[in-house]
């Protein structure tokens, strides 16, 4: 189940995708994401997973890749359709006991099911085809009028991206404690919900101890080599925009006014 989460993972291969601006994927995936909330019909979610299936194609990232990350989040996607199916009021459609599902609540809990798998994929495929130094540069350069009002952007912007970066470190580290820990007797699968909960606790002590002696060692590493963020340090590697990245934003904003009409419409 942990080597099966995607988010902060990158896949390396060559594709357009992996060669546009950090800012083109960071500027689409956010416009994706708000997208998704001013659909008020289905149509609206085929234009969205259209694009998003288009863009995992010019990609190359396998598609069982992309859909592999979604069982890290299967309980609660789970639990998201059962709370909008069973507690949505409005014209019944089946009931039983003391239970009545609602063409309302069918409505939304597809709807919600839906939105949350296409934001997942569609996070997932800026990660997966973006280096975590891009993506600080990234985060850095479209944060840059946050500076008038003295926030202190780099360091947010490389706060971000060492959480990405320890994403699939922790999970690595997870698995090798519990594989050690079940060598040893232990059970994570066998009974209720509760026992599986206090099953954890003993993972959860390890894992908590090996994070922060790698954030210490992290900063010591920083400190030692003088590190300072912010004015006056230079990029290796500027970043500038070319043709491609240029068609990249015409292609979102083609999507975005197609889809948020479209998906809009009252009648459906």
């Amino acid at each position: 189940m942990l080597r099966d989460i995607t988010l902060g993972q990158y896949y390396q291969t060559d594709s357009v995708i992996h060669r546009l601006d950090p800012r083109v994927k960071l500027a689409g995936t956010l416009l994706f994401i708000i997208s998704l909330f001013f659909f008020q019909n289905f149509l609206g979610y085929l234009a969205a997973a259209l694009f998003l299936g288009l863009v995992i194609g010019l990609s190359h990232v396998p598609f069982r890749f992309m859909v592999r990350g979604m069982k890290a989040i299967i309980f609660l996607l789970l639990l998201t359709v059962v709370f909008n199916l069973f507690l949505t009021p409005g014209t019944p459609l089946v009931t039983f006991w003391k239970v009545t599902i609602t063409q309302e609540g069918l409505r939304t809990a597809v709807s919600m099911a839906i939105r949350l798998t296409l934001l997942i994929i569609g996070s997932s495929v800026m990660t997966l085809t973006t280096t975590p130094n891009n993506l600080t540069d990234g985060m850095e350069r479209g944060m840059r009028p946050l500076k008038l009002f003295r926030v202190p952007v780099h360091e947010v912007a490389m706060m971000m991206s060492i959480a990405l970066r320890f994403i699939p470190i922790l999970l690595e580290e997870t698995d090798k404690i519990m594989k050690a820990q079940i060598a040893r007797g232990a059970d994570f699968e066998s009974g209720n919900l509760m026992k599986r909960a206090k099953a954890l606790v003993p993972l959860l002590v390890p894992l908590f101890i090996s994070a922060f002696r790698r954030a210490n060692d992290l900063a010591m590493a920083m400190e030692a080599r003088c590190y300072r963020g912010g004015e006056g340090r230079t990029k290796m590697k500027p970043l500038i925009y070319r043709r491609r990245d240029k068609l990249a934003y015409l292609f979102i904003l083609l999507y975005l006014c197609v889809s948020i009409p479209v998906g809009r419409l009252s009648f459906f």
